[in-house]
Order: C-alpha cells, then sequence, then structure tokens
C-alpha cells in the first residue's frame, strides 16, 4: 500500500469530546472475559442462586450496561472480532476452530494489542486462546517453536491454552513454548483418528470420572473424554481443578510486572466452559453443581485481579471491562448436572436462547466498566458492541488504526467511559446465519436456529422471517413480520447489503 493511500485508509477514532490521554497517564486497561456465561448469571444483572460479590461491587462502582453485545453466540468468531474489530463473517474460517487449527489472525494485521503496543502499552493474553496456533509453512511442531500465535498478533507476552478444555492439546503454552514439556515424551495430536493403544471415552466409558452425553468421547486426559486425539506430553498436561487459579496467578504475576508502565491485559478464562471442574474450594459453593460453583470461582479470579491493582495502588488509573464471549449453555456435553440443578436460576435473565442462537441469549452479554474515580456509577441501556473495543481503546489512547482491516469497529468510549448514552443504531448477531438489532427492533431471516440452553429446540424460522420490537418483547415472543411489513423489508434489505458489503454496520 502507498503512502498516499495508507494515509487515505487510517481512521483516527478520537471524538471531538474525548481527549486521549497524555502518554505519562495512559490508564492500564484489563479485559477479564467470561466463557458461555449468560446475561442472568451475576448477582448485578439479578442471579440470587449463585453469588458474585466481586463483579457485582465492579458494576456498583461503575457502568453496568443492559445492550452490549458479543458479535456471535460462540467462542471463536467473537475472539476473533473483539481482537481485529472486524465482524468474523467477513472472513472464512472462523467457526468454532478444533484444537490444532492454524491461526486465523494473520501476523501483520492490526489488532486491539497491536494497536495499544504502538501507544507504548505492555500486551499480554492469559487463558482461553482458541484462535488457532501456527500456519501452512508445514514447519509447525508441538514440541518445538509453537508459532506463529499470540506474539505474532500484538501480544508481548501470552500463557495461554490452544482451544478450550473439552478439546486436545491438554496444555499450557507460554509464548511459543508447550509449559513443562518432557522432550523425550513428544506431543502428538491428531483431530482424524485415534492412537492405538490409547483409551478413548466410547471404550473406556466406565473408567471416566466425568460421564459425556455427546461427543467427548475421543481422547481420555485426567479421566475425562475430549474432542480429538492426543498421544505423549504426560509431563505438560494439565489438572482440570487447578487451570483457574493458574491462569489467575499468572494474570497477577504479569500485573506485578507491569506495574511501572501502562499495560493490557487480555484475560480469558474457561470457567464456565466445559468440562467444568472447579477447584476444591469452590466445590458445593452452590446448589447448581460445577456450572454455578464455576461461576463463583470466575467470580473470586476477578476479585483477585482487582485485589493485584488495589495492593499496587494502580486501580484509579485501570479501566477494567468484563464480559463474556457468548450466550450460555446446559448439557454443552458432559452429565455434569447442569440442568438438573438449575433450580430457578435463569442464566439467560428475561432473554431467549442461549449459546449457539440468532435469539437474545446467544449474544447478549453482561457488560461491566469500572474505572475508580473516572467512571461515575450508573446503567447505561445504550447499544455496543465488543467488536467496538479497538476503536474505542484506539481513541483513549490517542491512536490511529487501519480501518480496511478493523472494518466493523466503531469508538463508542464515551460510552463506555459513562459520559453519553448514544450507542450504534445497529448491529449484527451470529449463530451459523445473521440477525441484525436496529434500534429497538430485531430481524431474523427465515431459517432455523437453536433454542432454550441444551438439549436444545431447533427452531424454524418461516419467511419472511421473525421480527421482534426488544423495547416491548425482550423475550422474543410476539414475531410482528406480517403487522410491520414496511419494518421488516427495511432491516432486511440492510443486513443483506451488509452481507454484501455494499453498507457498513451502521452507528
Amino acid at each position: 500500500m502507498n503512502s498516499i493511500l495508507r494515509t487515505a485508509t487510517l481512521c483516527l477514532v478520537s471524538a471531538a469530546h474525548l481527549t486521549a490521554a497524555p502518554a505519562d497517564k495512559l490508564p492500564n486497561i484489563v479485559i477479564i472475559y467470561g466463557d458461555d456465561i449468560g446475561y442472568g448469571d451475576f448477582g448485578c444483572y439479578g442471579a440470587t442462586a449463585v453469588k458474585t460479590p466481586h463483579l457485582d461491587a465492579l458494576a456498583k462502582g461503575g457502568m453496568r450496561f443492559t445492550s452490549a453485545y458479543a458479535t456471535a453466540a460462540t467462542c471463536t468468531p467473537s475472539r476473533f472480532s473483539l481482537l481485529t474489530g472486524s465482524y468474523a463473517f467477513r472472513q472464512k474460517g472462523t467457526g468454532i476452530l478444533p484444537g490444532d487449527a492454524k491461526l486465523i489472525i494473520k501476523p501483520g494485521r492490526e489488532t486491539l494489542p497491536s494497536v495499544l503496543q504502538r501507544a507504548g502499552y505492555k500486551t499480554a493474553v492469559v487463558g482461553k486462546w482458541h484462535l488457532g496456533l501456527g500456519d501452512d509453512s508445514g514447519t509447525f511442531d508441538w514440541n518445538g517453536d509453537v508459532k506463529p500465535g499470540p506474539p505474532e498478533v500484538g501480544f508481548d507476552y501470552s500463557f495461554i491454552m490452544a482451544a478450550t478444555a473439552d478439546r486436545v492439546p491438554c496444555v499450557y503454552v507460554e509464548n511459543h513454548r508447550i509449559v513443562g514439556l518432557d522432550v523425550s515424551d513428544p506431543i502428538e495430536v491428531s483431530y482424524k483418528k485415534p492412537f492405538p493403544g490409547l483409551p478413548n471415552g466410547v471404550k473406556d466409558r466406565e473408567t471416566l470420572k466425568m460421564q459425556w452425553s455427546h461427543g467427548h468421547n475421543d481422547a481420555v486426559i485426567n479421566g475425562v473424554g475430549r474432542i480429538g486425539f492426543m498421544k505423549g506430553g504426560k509431563s505438560a498436561i494439565w489438572e482440570d481443578d487447578e487451570m483457574e487459579q493458574t491462569f489467575a496467578r499468572q494474570a497477577v504475576s504479569f500485573i506485578e510486572k507491569s506495574k511501572d508502565q501502562p499495560f493490557f491485559l487480555y484475560f480469558a478464562t474457561n470457567d464456565i466452559h466445559v468440562p467444568r471442574i472447579p477447584n476444591k474450594a469452590f466445590v458445593g459453593k452452590t446448589d447448581m453443581g460445577p456450572r454455578g460453583d464455576a461461576i463463583v470461582q470466575f467470580d473470586a479470579s476477578a476479585g483477585q485481579l482487582v485485589a493485584t491493582l488495589e495492593r499496587l495502588e494502580l486501580l484509579d488509573n485501570t479501566l477494567i471491562l468484563v464480559s463474556s464471549d457468548n450466550g450460555p449453555v446446559l448439557d454443552d456435553g458432559y452429565k455434569d448436572g447442569a440442568d438438573e440443578k438449575i433450580g430457578n436460576h435463569k442464566p439467560a435473565g428475561p432473554l431467549r436462547g442461549g449459546k449457539y442462537s440468532l435469539f437474545e441469549g446467544g449474544t447478549r452479554m453482561p457488560f461491566i466498566s469500572y474505572w475508580k474515580g473516572r467512571i461515575q456509577p450508573g446503567i447505561s441501556d445504550a447499544l455496543i458492541s465488543q467488536v467496538d473495543l479497538l476503536a474505542s481503546l484506539a481513541a483513549l489512547t490517542g491512536q490511529e488504526f487501519d480501518k480496511t482491516g478493523a472494518t466493523d469497529s466503531q469508538n463508542h468510549m464515551p460510552v463506555i467511559l459513562g459520559e453519553s448514552k448514544q450507542g450504534r443504531e445497529s448491529l449484527v448477531e451470529d449463530a451459523w446465519g445473521l440477525a441484525l438489532r436496529h434500534g429497538d427492533w430485531k430481524f431474523i431471516p427465515p431459517g432455523s436456529t437453536r433454542d432454550k440452553l441444551g438439549p436444545w429446540n431447533q427452531v424454524k424460522i418461516p419467511a419472511p422471517g421473525f421480527l421482534f420490537n426488544l423495547k416491548d418483547d425482550p423475550g422474543e415472543t410476539r414475531n410482528l413480520a406480517t403487522t410491520q411489513p414496511d419494518k421488516l423489508k427495511e432491516l432486511s434489505t440492510r443486513l443483506e447489503e451488509i452481507k454484501s458489503g455494499s453498507t457498513a454496520v451502521s452507528n
């Protein structure tokens, strides 16, 4: 790209009424990103069967959002959008990835961490990655340098799992190396065929300490069936019930080592994702079994990070954002009692659907922004998407970014800071198909989508589609497609234009 064209495509995203912080006063930024956490899973969003005092304190002292969205109802595309500022549907191969997938963010592409690096931040990702590792060069080796990965897309430090806790390989990767690997016991990974002689979740089902309900019956690691097959690496295999404490320790260590310069921490936990195996310190903290106990554990991890910031006298100069990658699910492949013990708890709150669904429960998330002394406590119903974090944080730190890559990111930093209630006009929701929210209106085109929280109902969406007024009907129970034909046509046409790329998602 020549210099003139590049200058033309660079977008300065600072709003006129939002002045970027001086270089010596740049705030630290911490994103606490949950997994499969629903709109109704925190006390501050109405939960009573599970206690989340640390998250509730952040909400009480900051801004709690009622119309904030992940971009997709599954993990990989939401994480892709958060880091790149672009909806995942615009790039092929951004669906739920296997554990041996190649990196889907091309090195050199503008990302949220690379933008912050330019501003002088030290950047880190700790926890779940699920965006692939390696490339098609033929040089990738689990037992050597595991790259390209987070360090190649803007992170100075990374301590991650490759995919999810229910997928192999069940090891941690620190920067470019598997942690604790014995080179005499190399790792092999396959998503095509099993390794002869090793146990699997079908033939050795009676030996499992957690039974599967569907899938999750390939390799058996730590007595739990997983997706995919793995051989070797015994010294490097994680302990499931120690995972979140391990991630929290690494996050605290990064904060401690980075306290003398601006830092960005993307803390992406695995707590509520299956298999749910909370630490013994949290077992029995709720009456809902492992899923409820894992929510308490997530809250404790968030509290540990906040306590560290307070101990280091950094809390007054740290912006904390809390959200989740997609909506809730109960039975997601393991028999852990999530359905049977749910009681009166409503993981998606008043919303319909959950993970994998185009209904609101799939993508409308809890979202909390906290900055002691800067953000005044309150509740905001402004429409905002996680895809906006790149542009918003770029504005906060005085950085430009290449709009040709971050196609969909908009600067809504004043909304995040509670200084404005004017959020987006429209946003896209993705779950093996796209839906459009425009103001108070929601359009889901003809097709099908999942409902409930697992086991699911498959809901057929007849022509001309579903049209809901979310202000009057947040539970999406009254289809207005036939009584509001003009609004239906407006949103249907707009969604087709967005999908084709002929129009952007407006602000």
